[in-house]
């Protein structure tokens, strides 16, 4: 498949943010039930909600370069019932709202309590709406994941690690940019979000190259005869039938080299997972607040070769049928 760098942005930008949120969430639950120090949520909790929409609007403004007729946008929420896209379409801005909120009531400091815990912690309206702040991300995670997945001719996205690495790679890229923000937010909490930005990372790693593997054992079901319908047992592919080149030529082919695709697949897993994983060690160990927010510009990097990859070797079965220009 062509890889289209604006759904790159968009899943990775996306990614990152739902993943932050999680992070800030993650810290007040804990906070919640007396497990770590709570910060001033003037200087994480409403910051880092604004990261977050950020990161989610950037995402969304970069979907709009893949539409050919932006001004009908909307109408991609009309098919909710059966397209995992349109509930994509739906949740990301539910999510912005929710979000939005979050970062409000800790900005106005609004703890109104509602219910006490037996631990003493007091459950208030942004803890409700940080609840559902979290259920969306991750039902964003899966919609986001879902739109490849549900694809059952294209076997290297039709499985349940598409889900697992979405949400894995979000999570590891989130949590790595939490705890670039805690250097300077909430230093007492760099250690906390470093520590889970590099088990998720480990995790993320660990299920991506699982898909790998497996993606590298699939053999096609289609063959040259069945592309087009002929049982002949020897069908050799001349020509793909025109001149120039067309929209199946342009979409389902990346055009990259083999040595590209090499290079990538090599790359990639250095960048998005050994690099951070490395910096993120040093920066626990030797307390080096730098080394956090370049593990995290380096995961950005390897998570966007990572995308581009992912959406190159998806291999479309027309190709079978367009397979060779000349």
């Amino acid at each position: 498949m062509r890889p289209p760098v604006s759904v790159i942005f968009l899943t990775t930008l996306i990614g990152a943010g739902q993943g932050l949120f999680l992070a800030l969430f993650t810290v007040q639950l804990y906070t919640l039930f007396q497990l770590l120090p709570a910060p001033e949520p003037r200087n994480l909790y409403a910051p880092g909600s604004l990261l977050v929409v950020l990161l989610l609007l950037a995402g969304l403004i970069a979907s709009f370069f893949h539409l050919g007729h932006p001004e009908r946008a909307w109408r991609a929420a009309a098919k909710w019932r059966t397209s995992w896209l349109s509930r994509e379409v739906i949740v990301l801005p539910a999510l912005l709202g929710a979000v939005a909120l979050f970062g409000l009531a800790h900005w106005v400091e609004w703890k109104s309590t509602l219910a006490t815990l037996p631990s003493g912690g007091q459950i208030d309206l942004t803890v409700l709406l940080g609840t559902l702040a979290a259920a969306l991300t991750f039902g964003l995670f899966v919609c986001t994941a879902m739109v490849y997945a549900c694809l059952p001719f294209l076997r290297e996205w039709h499985s349940p690690l598409t889900v697992v690495n979405f949400i894995l790679l979000g999570g590891a890229s989130g949590f790595t940019l939490a705890s670039a923000v805690a250097v300077r937010a909430a230093p007492s909490l760099v250690g906390f979000l470093g520590v889970w930005a590099l088990i998720i990372t480990a995790l993320a790693s660990a299920a991506r190259i699982g898909s790998l593997v497996r993606n590298a054992r699939l053999r096609p079901r289609s063959t040259a005869q069945s592309a087009i319908g002929v049982k002949h047992p020897k069908i050799v592919q001349k020509s793909q039938g025109a001149m120039g080149g067309s929209f199946n030529t342009r979409e389902f082919f990346h055009g990259a080299r083999p040595t590209t695709m090499r290079m990538v697949l090599l790359g990639f897993p250095l960048l998005a997972f050994a690099a951070p994983a490395l910096l993120l060690a040093v920066g626990l160990i030797q307390d080096a607040p730098f080394a956090f927010v370049v593990a995290f510009a380096l995961q950005y990097l390897g998570l966007l070769g990572e995308r581009w990859f992912f959406f190159a070797q998806a291999r479309h079965p027309q190709n079978l049928y367009y397979q060779s220009i000349a």
